[in-house]
């Protein structure tokens, strides 16, 4: 086979998802959405150009690329048509429109798909997993694996919810979340973390000989040498023999992680995004410039009004800077709560479902959250400091180039489904304030300057933005 200009390899033509009756089908073509909200969804339509390239495209020029606009096209169960439509969607979102009929026909085929937050990813992929469910056979037939267990619970919740008129028996493979005494998980889906889903494989509690889906969600993140590559490179192995299809999906891919993500998921059908749309429009960027550390914390601490109009997210480098910051606040008589790695499994989901509930108004965290979570509503996120690349290696040095990838995610917890959402970096030296500029220069997008001398009209510009 011949690899095209991508690096992906040209596979032999594969079934095209059948044709719905009466339907003209048009040419592939990229197609930009405008930007309204649906009416009985909070998906936005993505105001992004959506690209696809199609594996069988280079083996047969004239193969038409099928979109479907509504659930019923796609031949579904009419148990999971009532999940769908009870969760509110109502129609595909764009994305879902192009990924959907290559994710659901027969034979299937791997696909990697970048797609803006809120435009439905999670959705496709999980309808994917309970479409290819024989549910007469209890045995695990779809493993779909994410970056933390918080991700992990929240990916549940939509299998759970979309499943609700199917048989469909779920399972975690999160640490400290695992049924006692199990020698078998005869589950359907199982939604986990790498470690444990490795655990979990080898020791054949999970059967890998059923699995005809592969999920990762964040792929970026689980592909990356410096993070989770290793560990879910080891999970695609203990699946190999039962050659599932491969189904990646991220908001952003860096080069290096699109290349391996080429090899992970071979003869991929790809729906991306141009890097230049990456930047999240909904939301207002700011910088606050601050003399030093302390006064960091002071302007922060000056900014808890504003944190508590909506919800708020304070993203900080290193697990004790958080617990630091939220003792101190706490003392203070402000009310904050605390999430990292660091904090026990029964810990972490009482503050990230207290959080979501609405019962806590600011989370004090590192990157932990920083993928994926949707809590709609967060308006507010401060980089109390920006994320470098040493962070994902745990390393420290002082020349580290700041992380811009995990800074698109970070920000991208507020403006959620096309709401107003405003992000503030605290910028307090020539290396910090370095780091930021290159981030303005990445994405091409201006960060505005707020002065921290004068705290009404800091707070009068935060309001403002806001509206």
């Amino acid at each position: 086979m011949e690899k095209d200009a991508d690096g992906f390899y040209t596979p032999k033509a594969v079934d095209a998802p059948a044709k719905p009756e009466g339907k003209e089908v048009e040419e592939p073509k990229p197609e930009v959405a405008e930007a309204t909200p649906s009416k009985n969804t909070d998906l936005i339509s993505s105001t992004f150009e959506v690209t696809v390239t199609l594996a069988d495209q280079q083996a047969d020029p004239n193969s038409p690329l099928f979109s479907v606009k509504s659930f019923e096209q796609l031949g579904l169960h009419q148990d999971l048509l009532k999940g769908l439509y009870a969760l509110g969607f109502s129609k595909p979102s764009k994305i879902q429109e192009r990924a959907l009929p290559l994710l659901l026909a027969n034979p299937p085929q791997n696909m990697i798909g970048q797609s803006q937050s809120g435009t439905g990813k999670t959705a496709a992929f999980v309808l994917t997993m309970l479409s290819r469910v024989d549910f007469s056979i209890n045995k695990t037939q779809a493993v779909c694996l994410a970056p933390s267990r918080e991700l992990a619970r929240q990916i549940m919740s939509v299998v759970v919810a979309m499943g609700k008129f199917t048989p469909v028996q779920t399972e975690y493979a999160i640490k400290d979340n695992l049924p006692k005494d199990v020698s078998r998980m005869t589950a359907h889906i199982v939604v986990g973390t790498p470690g444990t889903m490795i655990d979990l494989l080898r020791r054949n509690v999970i059967d890998s000989s059923g699995i005809k889906v592969f999920v990762l969600d964040e792929a970026d993140n689980m592909l990356d040498q410096d993070g989770l590559g290793e560990q879910t490179l080891r999970v695609k192995n203990l699946l190999s023999k039962a050659k599932p299809q491969i189904i990646l999906f991220s908001a952003t891919f860096p080069d290096h992680v699109r290349n391996f993500a080429n090899k992970f998921a071979p003869q991929a059908n790809k729906i991306e995004l141009q890097k230049e749309e990456l930047s999240v429009e909904g939301i207002r960027q700011f910088y606050m410039d601050c003399r030093d550390e302390e006064h960091k914390y002071d302007i922060l601490v000056s900014l808890y009004q504003l944190l508590t109009i909506g919800q708020s997210i304070i993203f900080c480098q290193h697990r004790h800077t958080a617990d630091r910051i939220s003792q101190r606040m706490t003392a203070e008589g402000h009310k904050v709560a605390s999430l990292h790695g660091a904090k026990n499994a029964t810990e972490r989901d009482t503050i990230i479902d207290s959080f979501r509930e609405g019962r806590e108004k600011v989370l004090i965290t590192t990157n932990v959250i920083a993928r994926g979570i949707d809590i709609l509503q967060v308006n507010m996120v401060v980089n109390y400091d920006l994320p470098l690349m040493n962070e994902r290696g745990n390393q420290h040095s002082n020349d580290a180039r700041p992380d811009v990838e995990t800074y698109i995610h970070r920000i991208g917890r507020t403006g959620r489904f096309g709401r107003k959402g405003i992000s503030i970096n605290f910028v307090h030296d020539k290396r910090t304030w370095s780091h930021m500029e290159e981030i303005e220069n990445t994405l091409g997008k201006k960060i505005i300057r707020i002065e921290t001398d004068d705290l009404d009209e800091m707070e009068e510009k935060m309001k403002k933005a806001l509206k």
